[in-house]
């Protein structure tokens, strides 16, 4: 195989994930379930926030997942 056409697909699937990453990136504020899951953890004091998404980041682990399983086959 030639190392020239792995790179070469190498950078198409890199630039394919960053296109999808900004176009979720422009579709979030619009998604205002997105951030506010059973599970995330939002700890408030009087001058202290701490804010984890735990929920949002096992659905999106889940959701890359399942696509990477799809794409692999």
């Amino acid at each position: 195989m030639n190392p020239l056409f792995s790179l070469g697909k190498v950078l198409i699937i890199t630039g394919i994930a960053i296109t999808c990453i900004g176009i979720l990136v422009v579709l979030t504020p619009k998604l205002p379930w997105l951030g506010k899951l059973p599970g995330d953890i939002v700890i408030k004091k009087e001058n202290f926030r701490f804010y984890f998404p735990l929920g949002t980041c096992v659905l999106i682990s889940l959701l890359l997942t399942l696509l990477l399983y799809i794409f692999r086959r």
